[in-house]
């Protein structure tokens, strides 16, 4: 009898067993928060040609934001899981009492354009232009050019030109028609401003070594709550995304199956600028050294910006990278 029952609770085991592998795991589910035309939108369709959201048994629901606000917004609200936005805000939360934090998604910067017509060689001769600029007049990278402009000069950039602040497609038209003789704006705008005849008169990252950074952080990141129930899926996107970068480092053909989304149509030239230019930009991994450079970032911002540049916080919240991503 007792063989009998052992036979039988041998067999419902199997049977058990087989069920288990006959229906596998249900994937991992993922909201993430992009706004339609951002440079971000590019390493998701990568990620989805490869099937490397399936290898990491992921499901990801794209929910579309109107502008970087709105995907904060929508993170705090809770309807999104995952947003791309920069770790100066990453870092005002965290002092709010939020666990917020944030992983690299990219090194790139944009910088001032000129228009070759303008007579603009250096810092000085930007006084009496008119400068059009992406942003506000709190904008970190606004901040990093009058911080540039005052140590070059001795002057107040708001006072010696014409700003015209505005969303970057606005800031890059009124270059290239020449209603504003340089311009300051997001890297992917500049490579259009360059294909159009402008030319950088300055890098951001040049701007910052000038003002004694010795090096440049990732000012973009994927934004979540480190305390979220899904931080399961949250790190198999950020494993996911990771392993896209490496393919978009290398394969050439990857980006002709991810052209459309780029916007760019039959313009070769726009598509390598374009492609060249992202990767540039690829954070492959980051530590404690993309850390000191945040850190020494905020420093400089503060300082040269006021605190409203800040938030009213004067030094970068722990936590605001986090150290369960390093690599």
């Amino acid at each position: 009898m007792t063989r009998l029952f052992c036979r039988a609770l041998g067999r419902l085991f199997l049977v058990l067993a087989t069920t288990c592998l006959a229906f596998p795991a249900a994937a991992l589910e993922l909201k993430l928060g992009l706004q339609a035309t951002g440079t971000a939108r590019w390493e998701l369709a990568a990620m989805q040609a490869l099937g490397f959201d399936r290898s990491h048994d992921l499901t990801i629901e794209l929910r579309e934001v109107a502008d970087s606000r709105a995907g904060q917004i929508a993170l705090q609200a809770g309807e999104v899981d995952v947003i791309l936005s920069d770790f100066v805000w990453v870092s005002l939360q965290r002092h709010a009492g939020t666990s917020t934090t944030l992983v690299p998604h990219s090194l790139s910067v944009g910088g001032l354009m000129v228009d070759p017509a303008a007579g603009i060689a250096g810092l000085a001769d930007l006084k009496g232009k008119t400068i059009a600029v992406s942003g506000s007049p709190v904008d970190k990278s606004f901040v990093v050019l009058a911080a540039a402009y005052h140590q070059a000069t001795g002057g107040v950039l708001a006072d010696d030109a014409e700003l015209r602040f505005g969303a970057p497609p606005l800031v890059n038209e009124l270059l290239t028609t020449g209603q504003a003789a340089a311009a300051l704006n997001l890297w992917n705008w500049n490579v259009r401003a360059a294909l159009a005849g402008k030319t950088e008169l300055v890098s951001i990252p040049k701007l910052l070594a000038d003002l004694g950074l010795s090096a440049t952080p990732p000012l973009l990141g994927w934004a979540f709550a480190e305390d979220s129930p899904q931080l399961p899926a949250i790190t198999a996107f950020i494993d996911a995304s990771f392993a896209t970068k490496a393919a978009l480092l290398t394969d050439d053909a990857l980006w002709e199956q991810i052209r459309d989304a780029m916007n760019v149509g039959d313009d070769d030239a726009l598509f390598v600028a374009l492609r060249d230019g992202y990767r540039a930009g690829i954070v492959s991994g980051y530590g404690p050294d993309d850390v000191a450079a945040a850190t020494a970032y905020f420093a400089v911002i503060a300082k040269e910006g006021g605190l409203d540049a800040v938030g009213g916080v004067a030094e970068l919240s722990p936590g605001t990278f986090w150290a369960g991503g390093f690599r």
